[in-house]
């Protein structure tokens, strides 16, 4: 079964407390935070403050996503902010192998995130440094946006990599996923789906978040 990571970006940000204690009471085993700069990507969302009471909010894996510049200035403010995992993109990284180390060396779990352009060759060197990828299946900076279907090819050669080097790297999707596509991407070799407004939007997101758990 994948892992599911609720994305903070979908959340009412009236009654975040709230949120925390909606992850905490379901299925969901990370909380999936989007930190956007205004620079790397064409959006501004929120950054340590959010994190570190967030952190305090839930139990959970705080799972960050750095679509930042220069992310390696922050891996220490965003570790004593309370992050669990720390994902930065590869194309915002002149020196990724470096970043990735620098990220371990913290004490947090390394990531790594390709915008759909991306190809999969351009980490291929690096997937013994990373702990996780995340494959956008949409173009960065915005929730709402549909699935691109073109990405699942992406994820299915990503896990023959994987598979081909022995590495433990899981495989994280990030962009669209619902209830209606969650099967294929897993099927094509996620382990960990991220989701925001199909679980913050929906009626009952408690039982959204099982239903994607339990996809097969």
């Amino acid at each position: 079964m994948p892992i599911i990571a609720p994305s903070l970006l979908s959340a009412d940000f009236l009654h975040l407390k709230e949120a925390g204690d909606l992850i905490n009471r379901s299925e969901a085993a990370w909380l999936h935070l989007d930190v956007m700069d205004g620079r790397f990507v064409p959006n501004i969302s929120f950054g340590l403050p959010v994190i570190a009471a967030m952190r305090k909010a839930t139990n959970k894996v705080c799972d960050v996503h750095l679509m930042i510049e220069e992310p390696e200035k922050y891996a220490q403010a965003f570790k004593d902010a309370g992050a669990d995992i720390l994902t930065v993109h590869a194309e915002a990284c002149q020196h990724l192998h470096r970043n990735l180390q620098q990220i371990r060396s913290l004490g947090m779990k390394s990531g790594v995130a390709l915008n759909p352009h991306t190809p999969i060759s351009s980490i291929e060197e690096v997937l013994d440094e990373a702990d996780l990828v995340c494959i956008m299946t949409v173009n960065p900076g915005f929730g709402g946006q549909k699935f691109i279907y073109s990405m699942l090819k992406k994820i299915e050669k990503l896990k023959e990599s994987i598979l081909k080097q022995g590495t433990n790297t899981m495989i994280e999707v990030d962009g669209g996923v619902t209830l209606e596509n969650a099967s294929a991407i897993v099927k094509a070799g996620a382990d960990v789906l991220v989701a925001g407004n199909t679980v913050f939007n929906a009626k009952d997101p408690e039982l959204t978040i099982r239903l994607l758990k339990n996809m097969v």
